[in-house]
């Protein structure tokens, strides 16, 4: 019989999943400098593209969560990572010719709606199998593995593209979801990764005003930080004037601080008093800070660094983000989750289209100092939040 995963080693496995969904989520922010050039696509048209992945994701969380609620986050996650294979492959085919755009859009909605249940499902075997006291290092953990897949795209994907081109480097992206998938249908899980084996349903979700609070501030962090994933590479590159390999160097530096920014985060929520406020409302608030300063800069290097701290303090929220929704929620974790990760995702949805639009009708500059006075409202909002278990939660 497999071996079931005991919590760390479960928190591990779960890491390497989130990095292998970003591999596959961020790649085409690499390899869209060149499919930008052999389709033709503006930037406009590429920022749809980008919000065509958010659309599908941003729709399926809540049933990807419930699915992970009921069936358990073993076989949700080990099913997800062969999607996204397959939805990769098929972007990287060439053989869309004068369909490409259709064609693009629709496999990219296709890809968020398989990547859909990963975060939900990685918060349900979190709140199952770690204990209160570490669920917020614990989060932090998995989610700091976006740094991980978001550092490792630009080199990695720039190095091959630079070979052998922009669909040799998407296939190489899905090589860890393809390894990530056989773990899972190879080991064995703990008692609480089986799942309610109960119908989906959205009964006892939390309605109070903290959980609606939380999720409205997640939204708008959700606004900010998707605006470094999917555009901050093709801002080095078109708007900063790097070249590819300096763009791929500073490209990947956000995602670097963000790997040590995440678990950090994560930890000091769990060990300062008070830390499950005070992280976010910090983080949100120096994110704003720095997106202001880089955005102004004239200096193409100060705002690469700014914009990169900004990207990491956004980020380091996250640990806390999802261990009070846990605690608000309880054993509805997995839908919960999907309902948190749902508004996020709907900012993520709006920030890669509207952004080009804004930098075209104000300027760059402008378009991120909005992203900015955002992220300063989404720390304010955690004034309101009380990170306490919910009575009745189901």
């Amino acid at each position: 019989m497999n071996r079931p995963l005991r919590a760390w080693p479960l928190v591990g496995l779960l890491s390497a999943t989130a990095t292998a969904s970003y591999l596959c989520r961020v790649n085409l922010s690499v390899a869209g400098v060149l499919l930008m050039k052999e389709y033709g696509f503006s930037q406009v048209v590429m920022g749809r593209v980008f919000s065509a992945f958010l659309l599908g994701y941003a729709l399926f969380q809540i049933p990807g969560g419930m699915l992970a609620d009921r069936y358990g986050a073993r076989r949700v996650l080990a099913g997800a990572a062969l999607w996204w294979v397959g939805a990769t492959a098929l972007l990287a085919a060439p053989i869309w010719g004068g369909f490409a755009l259709a064609a693009m859009l629709a496999l990219r909605f296709l890809l968020g709606v398989g990547e859909a249940p990963t975060f939900p499902s990685a918060a349900q075997a979190v709140a199952q199998c770690v204990p209160p006291a570490e669920q917020g290092r614990a989060n932090g953990f998995v989610i700091a593995a976006i740094g991980v897949g978001s550092a490792a795209a630009p080199p990695l994907l720039t190095a091959v593209m630079v070979g052998w081109g922009w669909r040799a480097a998407l296939l190489i992206s899905a090589l860890p979801a393809l390894a990530v998938a056989l773990v899972w249908l190879a080991v064995g899980e703990p008692e609480g990764l089986r799942g309610t084996g109960k119908a989906p349903t959205a009964r006892g979700l939390p309605r109070s005003t903290s959980f609606i609070l939380l999720t409205v501030s997640y939204t708008l962090q959700g606004y900010v930080g998707y605006i470094f994933v999917f555009w901050f590479y093709l801002y080095l590159v078109e708007v900063r004037h790097f070249d590819l390999l300096r763009g791929a160097l500073f490209g990947a530096l956000p995602w670097i601080l963000s790997i040590v920014s995440i678990p950090l985060g994560g930890w000091i929520s769990d060990r300062l008093p008070g830390g499950r406020r005070i992280v976010p409302f910090a983080g949100l608030a120096g994110s704003s800070v720095f997106l202001a300063l880089g955005a102004h800069t004239a200096n193409a290097y100060l705002a690469a660094v700014c914009l990169a701290v900004s990207t990491a303090l956004v980020l380091s929220v996250e640990g806390p983000f999802w261990a009070t929704m846990i605690r608000i929620a309880g054993p509805r974790s997995g839908a919960a989750g999907g309902v948190m990760n749902m508004g996020s995702n709907l900012g993520g949805l709006i920030s890669p289209a509207l952004t080009p639009v804004l930098a075209a009708s104000i300027g760059w500059e402008n378009a991120l100092l909005v992203a900015a006075a955002l992220a300063a409202v989404a720390g304010v909002l955690w004034v309101g939040i009380n990170p306490r278990p919910e009575h009745g939660a189901a």
